[in-house]
């Protein structure tokens, strides 16, 4: 891998998460490490490959999945 590979649009801290307090970024960090764990093992064991996507997908918060 190059390592002059660079995101086009890379924020700073301040940027992303400037007035949301410190407990709270943290918190946001550790769930998506779960997630990306999660994802990875659904990878290994083929999970994701046995349960195509649906039409209809229940997201928590309200959060609606991604158009693909």
């Amino acid at each position: 891998m190059s390592t002059d590979w660079r995101w086009e649009y890379d924020p700073d801290h301040a940027y992303v998460a400037g007035g949301i307090p410190a407990h709270v970024v943290t918190e946001v960090e550790r769930l998506a490490g779960e997630l990306a764990d999660l994802a990875t093992v659904a990878r290994r064991t083929g999970d994701l490959a046995a349960h195509p996507r649906r039409d209809s997908v229940s997201c928590p918060v309200g959060i609606a999945p991604a158009e693909g």
